[in-house]
């Protein structure tokens, strides 16, 4: 019986469920599946198609349209005006990654309607079981969690997930200035896009180049404000800095000034006809103008103290914050026992902050290895680079995906770049969060 049970909610969900005398949870499952039904069938249209309706997948309802289209991203291009029927590849892969997400769900609700109906049958068989109500109570108080969390899981799925998911396989797509739909119709290629950026020299030299100074711009960028940002704090918290509140005030001004319009000061002043090399030359100190940002390793540096500029008043305040945590008995225990200054520092304090900061570190790690803000507003990825492929020397991953994607509408490559990113962030941040002190001590 109770294979019969599941055997009717296979294909009638719910009918497993009133076969066992559990109506309410029957209708549960029955109006799922019809909501499913309904949606494919009033989501189809026909096309009239040299004077006769001819049904295709191309006018199946929602989900079946989704999938069709995901497989084969169409099949009739618009290659002109007349061209009623036609076919969008970009528009059939969101559609069939979202029909297909959405089809997942059901799915789910689908195997715990045939599953539940058997299992519901087996009790039955050897002992009571709970009514509708008592299920739906059960279920309440020992999935609560689950419940609350499951439409913000939801709506994660659809802001974060189905986007990373386009992303990937537009990766495996002929998708770029040559095939732009819906006059063209997008191809599947499989893996050569990653094929030419390691075979092609010129993109893969473009890429290992990119990705290292990527790294070490990250790093840079990122351990310079800490430092800076430490130094301050410290010297503003320390017992003999007088005027502490003024002090603070005076630091926190960069943070304070929206950071774009600092970097479009910076950049008006650091451009060759600035007003940094003026000042310079009338002060004597430079006989002709630096090139700030037409030089590489002048824009490079520039970049680092823009940064620093508009990073460090945010460690200050932070790690100011942290050290008004620690116990003032340690120090006076401390200094009790001889210790200086510097090692009051180095055993007390340094190990506190360290271990309070460590995640905004790596945070800040990764902010910056996608800090795409700085880049174009200062430099704009410039000087310009021959040895590159469609970059400049002062560019970054995410710069060069934005020039990929706006100015060469290289859509595919720049996917893949974005693939690389992805995994490189989630990667370093995943890793260096499990080894914090403050990560394992939560």
């Amino acid at each position: 019986m109770k294979f019969l049970t599941a055997a009717c909610s296979a294909v009638v969900w719910g009918s497993g469920q009133v076969i066992n005398k559990q109506r309410l949870k029957g209708l549960m499952f029955f109006i799922v599946q019809a909501i499913l039904v309904w949606v494919e069938m009033f989501t189809g249209t026909f096309a009239v198609i040299t004077g006769r309706t001819e049904a295709t997948f191309r006018n199946c309802g929602f989900f079946i349209k989704g999938i069709w289209g995901l497989i084969t991203l169409g099949e009739i291009p618009r290659e002109n005006s007349n061209v009623i029927v036609y076919d969008h590849s970009i528009m059939l892969l969101i559609s069939g990654i979202i029909a297909a997400t959405i089809l997942l769900v059901f799915l789910f609700v689908y195997i715990w309607n045939i599953k539940d109906a058997y299992s519901t049958r087996k009790k039955m068989e050897s002992d009571e079981v709970d009514s509708s109500i008592g299920y739906f109570k059960k279920l309440w108080n020992n999935s609560f969690e689950y419940i609350v969390i499951a439409p913000g899981l939801l709506m994660v799925a659809f802001i974060v997930v189905i986007p990373i998911l386009f992303s990937l396989l537009v990766v495996f797509t002929n998708y770029n200035a040559n095939f732009i739909p819906p006059k063209k119709i997008i191809e599947w290629t499989g893996f050569q896009t990653f094929r030419d950026i390691v075979t092609i020299k010129i993109w893969g030299t473009t890429f290992i180049k990119i990705l290292i100074w990527t790294i070490v711009w990250a790093f840079l960028a990122t351990f310079s404000s800490y430092t800076f940002g430490l130094l301050q704090a410290v010297l503003v918290n320390s017992k003999s800095t007088k005027f502490k509140k003024i002090w603070r005030g005076i630091f926190i001004l960069p943070w304070a000034v929206p950071g774009l319009v600092s970097m479009l000061i910076f950049r008006a002043m650091l451009n060759h006809n600035g007003a940094v090399n003026a000042i310079l030359l009338d002060l004597g100190l430079i006989s002709e103008k630096i090139p700030f940002l037409s030089n590489t390793n002048w824009a490079r540096f520039c970049l680092i103290m823009v940064n620093l500029w508009l990073g460090f008043p945010y460690f200050m305040m932070l790690i100011s914050g942290v050290l008004t945590t620690i116990p003032e008995e340690l120090y006076e225990a401390a200094q009790m026992d001889g210790a200086n200054g510097f090692q009051l520092f180095r055993k007390i304090s340094f190990p506190y902050i360290i271990s309070a900061t460590a995640p905004q570190i790596v945070m800040s790690v990764t902010h910056n290895f996608n800090n795409f803000g700085l880049i174009y507003f200062l430099t704009g990825g410039e000087p310009a680079n021959p040895t590159y492929q469609m970059a400049g020397s002062t560019d970054i991953l995410i710069s060069w995906i934005f020039k990929l994607t706006l100015n060469q509408r290289m859509y595919n490559y720049a996917a893949a770049m974005s693939i690389f990113i992805f995994i490189v962030v989630a990667s370093v941040s995943g890793f260096n969060l499990l080894r914090t002190r403050a990560f394992k001590e939560d």
